[in-house]
């Protein structure tokens, strides 16, 4: 197949570049918005006809959450009009999409995990396009997956975990929210998901993937210190009004992944393993 990868230069599409080296069965289109602007509708269709694309990973997104707060207009065109480009060309190919979307659909008012099949209520303008987006995708193409994740990290670009790395080294304390519960997410075993869905046949339809287990952003960077071996820096819990953010974040955001194990038949890291390969990886490069 010929596979466009959009957002190709951020943290899942740099893991998507290094699964295609170890699936060469396909072609590959890796485009960031120097390759390709994917909020200018005709240039999405040339490129989708021009280079008889069968599929779309759509990595690309406005993922500045705060920021986006005060910038509506882009958020909207990157997160909702620019997939629905994407669904529409591939589409028109009989293709299929993957689009990755976000926790932060959901106002996280639950205490169990979120269901694929429960009512979405975003609570932020980051939340409403992500939304926005999978409707348009949705609506465009018929062989569309929508896959929903959270707290995505890895070895590549600017996350969470490489910030707690750096300031762990840089302060002597540091505060960091604990009523906030989710679950990390290795982009590696996002983009090992992806892949398998290619390769097994896409199943349209809403997905949740995250790592396994449940979390606290506080419990989070405690163990992101203790296995990156750094023991100077006390991490002290805060509460959410503690630390005054534009964005509402969701308090409670673990996802319930069962209809992706059990469609794609795989079995999902633990969130601690997975950290700790992340840190090890960027401990080798750094060497």
């Amino acid at each position: 197949m010929n596979i466009l990868i959009t957002g190709c230069n951020g943290q899942l599409g740099n893991e998507m570049q290094l699964l295609e080296k170890v699936n060469p069965q396909h072609v590959y289109f890796n485009t960031d918005v120097a390759e390709l602007d994917i909020t200018n509708r005709e240039a999405v269709a040339d490129f989708v006809n021009s280079n008889e694309i069968d599929g779309i990973v759509n990595c690309a997104a406005y993922t500045a959450v705060d920021k986006a707060e005060d910038n509506v207009e882009l958020c909207t065109l990157l997160n909702a009009t620019a997939p629905g480009y994407l669904a529409e060309a591939v589409a028109a190919r009989g293709g299929w999409m993957v689009q990755v979307s976000t926790d932060y659909v959901f106002d996280g008012s639950n205490h169990t995990p979120y269901r694929e099949t429960e009512a979405t209520s975003p609570d932020s303008v980051y939340g409403r396009t992500k939304l926005k987006g999978e409707q348009n995708v949705l609506k465009a193409c018929p062989k569309s997956m929508i896959i929903r994740t959270a707290w995505l990290y890895s070895r590549f670009g600017n996350n969470f975990v490489k910030t707690m790395i750096r300031l762990g080294k840089e302060r002597d304390s540091l505060g960091v929210v604990f009523d906030q519960i989710g679950t990390p997410t290795n982009a590696a075993d996002l983009a090992a998901v992806i892949m398998t869905a290619i390769n097994k046949g896409i199943v349209p339809g809403v997905y949740h993937f995250s790592n396994e287990g449940v979390i606290s952003w506080y419990d989070f960077t405690k163990a992101i210190h203790r296995i990156a071996g750094i023991e100077t820096c006390n991490v002290k819990p805060l509460h959410t009004d503690e630390y005054p953010a534009k964005a509402n974040r969701p308090a409670y955001s673990v996802l319930d992944k069962t209809k992706i194990k059990e469609t794609f038949d795989v079995e999902i890291p633990y969130w601690e393993e997975s950290l700790a390969k992340c840190i090890k990886d960027l401990t080798e490069q750094e060497g």
